[in-house]
């Protein structure tokens, strides 16, 4: 069996209790589970992880150079992470970054990720359904 690491960034472990009005309901559970049924058809187990810090984001980053792929949701460190963008640079595999909510209807603060041009795809505003639309693509992205 191999691994698809899911990574949420800062914040988003208090999902389905933060601002609802933004990002819905579902929580960080929901969406391991929704992003283990889409892979679950290829024998891909989720290697969840959560941190409100951008050292353990890396860490994590890191140690998970085995997996076949990783859908990243790095909340507002997408803005300004570039030691998390110098982390991703090197990760050997097909990678998602995800945004629950549609970042350029908001504060213009939030208008440019400076992981983006790294990801093999940018999947934003969709809310949990995003991440299922991730997971799809490294499915059809991983040979």
């Amino acid at each position: 069996m191999s691994d698809v690491l899911l990574l949420n960034g800062p914040n988003l472990g208090i999902l389905g209790r933060r601002e609802p009005e933004i990002y819905g309901t579902d929580t960080v559970r929901d969406i391991e589970r929704a992003v283990g049924e889409e892979v679950a058809g290829r024998g891909w187990r989720v290697v969840a992880r959560q941190h409100d810090c951008e050292g353990e984001l890396i860490r994590t980053i890191q140690d998970s150079y085995d997996t076949v792929g990783a859908i990243i949701n790095p909340g507002a460190l997408m803005i300004a992470g570039w030691s998390l963008r110098d982390a991703l640079a090197n990760y050997p595999r097909p990678w998602m970054e995800v945004h629950l909510s549609n970042v350029w209807a908001r504060e213009s603060f939030r208008h440019e990720s400076v992981l983006a041009p790294l990801a093999s795809g940018v999947i934003v505003g969709l809310g949990a359904l995003g991440y299922r639309l991730a997971a799809r693509a490294l499915v059809a992205t991983v040979p």
